[in-house]
């Protein structure tokens, strides 16, 4: 018997595909859902399953930004080729890309036993949305909006792709969130910022779902669930970008820094009482 039901797995579609690119945590609100349907949030499969609904969010990333994904692509083939195309901007942002990539990929093989054990704790997840959401708040306050995608750097890129490591950590301290919020103290605009988050998450949630996809199968979570749960997230991430990309360019991220306070404090209590188990 699948240890996640088709009913379950279109629920926590939903929720990844909402979540996953808005700077509140998915992880965070993968895990109070799955708490809260009594699914254990440590279990091997679960943790699996969780990873490769992820593809159907990123698979969104690739349709909603195809063409510049193509433009990036062809530029750093180019490059590889032609010496005189490796001065192209997209060419050498496809190159930080990928060693942006590095350091999470490493941290992520070599803490794999905390991330699945200790670190799956709801009282890590309600602690990691409320400190979050500081250091949010205080990034969009210090952040002065001033530079644009055109703008960024190889340092820009390997300090966003490196903050990842602390929504792998924490979960609820969100990637998103962590990755924007590294990008505006960096003084990137709000949609440079959100953009740089989506092209650093295609490489990293992807490695992340396959490479989970072993033990999502063979732990007990059915191909059925596996398939539905993709499938949802990917039609409400897509929706999910086009609506923040669009709400960024005209509003901060307090919303959402409130948002997740509330979450965390609702969390706390929901585990101090008791109604949920960490």
């Amino acid at each position: 018997m699948s240890a996640i039901s088709i009913g379950q797995a279109a629920v926590l579609g939903i929720v990844e595909g909402i979540t996953e690119f808005l700077p509140v945590s998915s992880t965070g609100h993968l895990k109070i859902t799955e708490g809260l349907m009594g699914i254990p949030v440590d279990n091997a499969s679960v943790v699996g399953f969780t990873a490769v609904i992820q593809v159907g969010a990123i698979a969104a990333v690739l349709v909603y930004f195809f063409t510049d994904i193509v433009r990036i692509v062809s530029a750093w083939g180019r490059g590889l080729v032609h010496r005189e195309q490796r001065y192209h901007h997209d060419y050498k942002f496809a190159w930080w890309v990928i060693c942006a990539t590095v350091p999470i990929v490493i941290v992520g093989l070599a803490a794999k036993p905390l991330v699945e054990g200790p670190l799956a704790s709801l009282w890590v997840v309600a602690g990691s949305l409320v400190a979050g959401s500081g250091v949010m708040w205080a990034a969009d306050q210090m952040g002065r909006h001033k530079r644009g995608e055109d703008d960024t750097s190889f340092k820009d890129a390997m300090l966003v792709g490196c903050s990842q490591i602390l929504a792998l950590l924490f979960p609820g301290f969100s990637r998103s969130g962590a990755t924007m919020s590294t990008a505006l103290i960096l003084d990137l605009d709000r949609v440079a910022a959100t953009r740089l988050s989506f092209f650093l998450g295609i490489p990293a949630l992807t490695g992340a779902g396959l490479y989970e996809l072993k033990d999502a199968v063979g732990a007990g979570v059915g191909a059925g669930p596996l398939v539905v749960g993709t499938a949802v997230s990917f039609v409400v991430a897509y929706a999910s970008i086009a609506w923040l990309l669009k709400f960024v360019a005209k509003h901060s991220f307090n919303a959402f820094v409130i948002y997740r306070v509330a979450v965390g404090v609702l969390l706390f209590g929901l585990l101090g009482t008791g109604v949920l188990t960490a």
